[in-house]
């Protein structure tokens, strides 16, 4: 699918974060409208989650922007090689899919559009635009259970399904998805 030229794609690290704050809670406001009722996913929570997340090594987000408008974003950071993600699968992956180093893989944890902009494969670019140039040789993402069509997009990306986990207590159950990046050092 061709991208349309006038939408670019801006890389931001946590020392941005001051001047892209507003972008990435407005863009999750509008895309999580129907369901900032629900605790898990209020406005406090994913601020609560964002301030967490930029704690993680080499955090980084791209904006796509189409002219200045912001219309969507991905963020993600290394794995530290002390996580617990894969430890709490079910199925708990083998001992050396879960053994961790520092720089091994890349967790995406947010990836979305604001509605205009969906199956125009910008998802895709974005995504692709936040692994480029990263050295991690796999990449993970979590994708809700409930949402075969979006896991299924993600397969058809090269993403495997390596089981479900439950982040929080009041969490939907997630899938967990990773894509080996072959060819990257490590």
């Amino acid at each position: 699918m061709t991208v349309d030229p006038l939408i670019s794609c801006r890389r931001f690290s946590v020392d941005d974060l001051g001047r892209i704050r507003h972008i990435l809670l407005d863009v999750y406001v509008e895309v999580y409208a129907d369901r900032l009722v629900d605790p898990f996913f209020s406005e406090e929570r994913f601020i609560d989650r964002l301030n967490s997340q930029i704690t993680a090594p080499q955090w980084e987000v791209v904006i796509g922007y189409y002219d200045d408008q912001p219309i969507g974003y991905a963020y993600g950071a290394s794995l530290r090689p002390n996580t617990t993600l894969w430890q709490d699968m079910d199925p708990v992956p083998s001992a050396s899919f879960i053994a961790e180093s520092a720089g091994r893989t890349f967790f995406m944890f947010e990836l979305m559009l604001r509605t205009p902009w969906r199956k125009r494969g910008l998802s895709k670019h974005l995504h692709d635009a936040l692994l480029a140039g990263r050295a991690e040789t796999r990449a993970a993402l979590t994708v809700e259970h409930g949402h075969p069509r979006v896991r299924a997009l993600y397969e058809s990306w090269g993403y495997l399904n390596m089981g479900a986990d439950r982040p929080m207590a009041d969490a939907p159950l997630y899938d967990v998805m990773v894509l080996d990046r072959p060819g990257l050092p490590h």
